[in-house]
């Protein structure tokens, strides 16, 4: 039997591009390994690692991570995913990130998620989040019964800093400036397949055909359409 090669792919796109929704997608139907930014960095500030607390500084000014921070820390986390198909979010965001990656890992796609600005603003303007639980809502798709309050516990809930609409601006500004260049670094390399759209149930259907051509889906096959 013939061993399919090892599939490694970056997903990309601006904050509130449903990148999380997409890639959670992904790992349902094709089997990858995820591995967020994020999430990571989220669970180094939680657990007040050195990482964590200069990653904290930054983020709380709206600013992004240093490079050489970052690489450090997803790198170190890719040397334990060497035999695994792996989907990478959230990095690289620079251009020097990508290149420091192409020298430890071979990259064989990259999936642009092309969602404009403007559908962002309003879909992470319009996000709200109960802290205790984590449940989000969102005031034009998925809004609380009463306004500003928890269904299931009746708290209040909050808007995240990053969700204000002037940290939101600044947020898909430090994109543009960022990481538009490193799209480019791997449209040059032909590595890079944009999916255009401003919903995602329009977008995935699509990204689940492309990636259909690289791995078999591992995921139920009773549903008629791959959600």
């Amino acid at each position: 039997m013939v061993v399919p090669p090892l599939l490694r792919a970056v997903i990309m796109g601006p904050p509130g591009s449903g990148k999380g929704t997409v890639s959670a997608r992904i790992i349902k139907h094709f089997g990858m390994k995820h591995l967020s930014s994020g999430d990571l960095l989220r669970d180094n500030m939680q657990k007040k690692t050195e990482v964590g607390i200069l990653a904290k500084s930054y983020i709380d000014q709206g600013q992004l991570i240093p490079d050489d921070i970052m690489t450090q820390l997803m790198l170190n986390e890719l040397k334990g995913l060497d035999r695994y198909n792996w989907l990478l979010d959230g990095f690289p965001r620079t251009v020097a990130q990508a290149e420091a990656l192409d020298k430890e890992c071979h990259i064989d796609t990259v999936i642009d998620l092309d969602v404009p600005f403007e559908t962002i603003k309003c879909r992470l303007t319009a996000r709200w989040i109960h802290p205790a639980s984590g449940r989000v809502y969102n005031l034009e798709f998925s809004p609380p019964k009463v306004q500003g309050i928890d269904d299931i516990t009746g708290e209040p809930l909050v808007q995240r800093d990053d969700d204000k609409p002037e940290t939101v601006s600044k947020r898909l500004q430090a994109y543009d400036a960022q990481t538009k260049p490193v799209l480019e670094y791997y449209r040059k390399k032909g590595l890079l397949k944009s999916f255009s759209g401003t919903e995602t149930n329009k977008i995935w259907p699509h990204i689940y055909a492309f990636l259909q051509t690289r791995l078999p889906d591992v995921s139920q096959k009773d549903a008629a359409i791959p959600r």
